[in-house]
């Protein structure tokens, strides 16, 4: 992969390309921000710790949360965010690696997917508006690619 670092920003329009809200599998911002989530963990573990995008991710309330991106799309509230016009300029390495996590995440619902970062030890171990360290991000997702 790359050693380009995105932003999250860019990993999001990526995502919403990916997405078909016309026919109900769309995104709105949190099932978003839980699928950066799960990108950023599961190439943390996979990368010895090199991180997929630069921004940091809080513990919010409702779970893992990248504060931009969050700001990026709040006028949605619970809506679905439309799809990007424009074509991603990720790499095809990049955007395969963000399909597959679509392709393992993007099935569950928003609230699912809450819930599941809520059982979760990064989300759990953080105080709420902290980051989530990319160590404990790191340290967690390995323990999830053992299970496989």
């Amino acid at each position: 992969m790359e050693k380009t670092i995105l932003t999250a920003s860019e990993v999001s329009k990526a995502f919403l390309l990916f997405s078909q809200p016309e026919i109900g599998d769309g995104i709105t911002n949190l099932k978003l921000q839980k699928l950066l989530y799960y990108t950023q963990g599961f190439y943390l573990a996979l990368n010895d710790g090199k991180p997929f995008f630069s921004d940091s991710i809080l513990a919010w309330e409702h779970g893992p949360v990248v504060g931009e991106v969050y700001s990026q799309y709040k006028t949605y509230g619970s809506q679905l965010i439309d799809r990007p016009e424009e074509k991603s300029k990720l790499s095809n390495d990049q955007l395969d690696y963000i399909k597959r996590i679509w392709n393992i995440f993007g099935q569950f619902s928003a609230w699912k997917l809450r819930d599941m970062t809520h059982q979760e030890s990064p989300w759990i171990d953080t105080k709420q508006s902290k980051e989530i360290t990319h160590k404990k991000m790191t340290d967690f997702f390995i323990t999830k690619l053992e299970n496989k």
